[in-house]
Formats: structure tokens, C-alpha cells, sequence
């Protein structure tokens, strides 16, 4: 595979899943534009072949500007990974709508509007991949998580319908559909499981760690690695499709 000349932006990209593909990404030649809320952290994990600039996605101002500027610098994107997110829950009573529309206007307003101006610069070139990192949750829903469960349903059915609208055209939409994967989220996850159900934190992690197939968590490197095959040669026939990735079947 070589991604030279290519650039990619990877929003959330300072941890987790989207660190993991925005150093994969990078190490195939790839320039890459990571983003989040925080510029410190981006800037401690930032290597070559990276940029990082701090952005919102919740903002809209502050996503258009933000990926003006990126393409103005490295050029059109051609690589984009809609990977900002949350992952909280809450039982329904206890979901009042501040938490609500925080999880959606950031895993689902957000990843609209990353997809949306990654394209302004996309179709003027013959090749894009666009790659949204949604969640098993977003294809059963998830038990006293319903915020998050509707939001991943929601970007799950914004990609599959661009896929729709952009067919025949040299751009593919697909979904990443992780279990629970070995990251920071997980370790706040634990400490929420916990207090809700009121169990240890290693019987929360346990109940986490059960729900994948293969009763392991998932490694970061593991996602990375499905978004590297959407993004190499031959995949140009994979569009619209929501890849799990849990360990077997769900």
C-alpha cells in the first residue's frame, strides 16, 4: 500500500481507535490532520507525517474553518475518519436532554459535519475513502445506554446513505462496528458501569469484557487495521457496509 500524496483526516485522532489508525495511516505515507478538543494532547502524540489542530465538532464554525485551513496547508482529503465520539450512558429516566444532545451533537452532528466538508475538497479528486468508526451498539443497542445507542444508529444510516448518494463515484462510505475495544473510554466505561449497576469495577470491566465474542477486549490496532483494508487496493467494491469487528458473530 502507498498513501503518499494522500491526505487524511482523523477526527478524535490524539487517542484510542483514532490514534491507532492516524499512526497506521501515517506509516503508509499518508499526511495526516488529527484533531480534537484538546491541542496538548494532540501535540504529545503527534509525529511525522502528522499535523495537529485542535477543533470541536460540535461547532460548526469551528469544523468548517478548521478543515478549510487543514486542506489549504496539505491538500484535498481524501482519507476521512469520522472517529470523535463519547461513549456514557444513562437509563432512560435518568437521560435529561443536556446529556442527550451532548452525545448526539458529538457522535452524530459531529461526524455529519466532519463528512460534509471533507467532501468539499474530496470530489475534486478521482479517489476518497470516507470511514465512520460507529459501534456494535449501533446495529443492537446497548442496555442503559440509549443516548449512545440511537446516536451510533443515526451515523451508521447518515454513511450508508451517502454511500448511496455518491454511487458510481470514486468515494466509498463505510462503518466500522467495534465491541468494546481496549482504550481510555473503557477504563471510564468501568467506573460507570460500576457505580450504575452496583458492582466492583472488576465485575464492571468483566460484564464489558464478556460481551465480546471472543471474551477479550479489542485492541485500537485491530480497528486500525479493518479501516487500513478500506482504505488499500481493491477495496473499491466495499461501500455501504458496516464492518463488525467483536470477536465473531452478533
Amino acid at each position: 500500500m502507498n498513501l503518499s500524496g494522500k491526505h487524511a483526516l482523523v477526527t478524535g485522532g490524539g487517542t484510542g481507535i483514532g490514534l491507532a489508525i492516524a499512526k497506521a495511516l501515517a506509516a503508509e505515507g499518508a499526511h495526516v490532520t488529527i484533531t480534537g478538543r484538546r491541542q496538548e494532547v494532540l501535540d504529545q502524540v503527534c509525529t511525522d507525517g502528522m499535523s495537529a489542530c485542535a477543533m470541536d465538532v460540535r461547532n460548526e464554525e469551528d469544523v468548517v474553518s478548521t478543515i478549510a485551513s487543514a486542506v489549504d496547508a496539505h491538500g484535498p482529503i481524501q482519507i476521512c475518519v469520522a472517529n470523535a465520539g463519547i461513549a456514557e450512558g444513562k437509563t432512560l429516566q435518568k437521560t435529561d436532554m443536556e446529556f442527550w444532545r451532548n452525545i448526539m451533537a458529538t457522535n452524530l452532528d459531529g461526524a455529519f459535519l466532519t463528512i460534509r466538508e471533507s467532501l468539499r475538497s474530496m470530489v475534486t479528486t478521482d479517489w476518497g475513502r470516507v470511514i465512520s468508526v460507529a459501534s456494535i451498539a449501533g446495529l443492537r443497542g446497548a442496555p442503559g445506554a440509549g443516548a449512545y445507542a440511537a446516536s451510533k444508529h443515526g451515523l451508521i444510516g447518515l454513511t450508508r446513505t451517502y454511500s448511496e448518494e455518491f454511487m458510481g463515484k470514486p468515494y466509498t462510505f463505510n462503518n466500522l462496528c467495534p465491541g468494546y475495544v481496549d482504550t481510555p473510554i473503557v477504563d471510564r466505561n468501568t467506573a460507570s458501569i460500576s457505580q450504575r449497576a452496583g458492582v466492583s469495577s472488576d465485575e464492571a470491566l468483566k460484564m464489558m469484557v464478556s460481551a465480546n465474542r471472543h471474551k477479550r477486549l479489542i485492541a485500537p490496532e485491530e480497528v486500525a487495521a479493518a479501516a487500513m483494508w478500506l482504505v488499500g487496493p481493491g477495496s473499491q467494491s466495499i461501500n455501504g457496509q458496516n464492518i463488525e469487528i467483536a470477536g465473531g458473530q452478533m
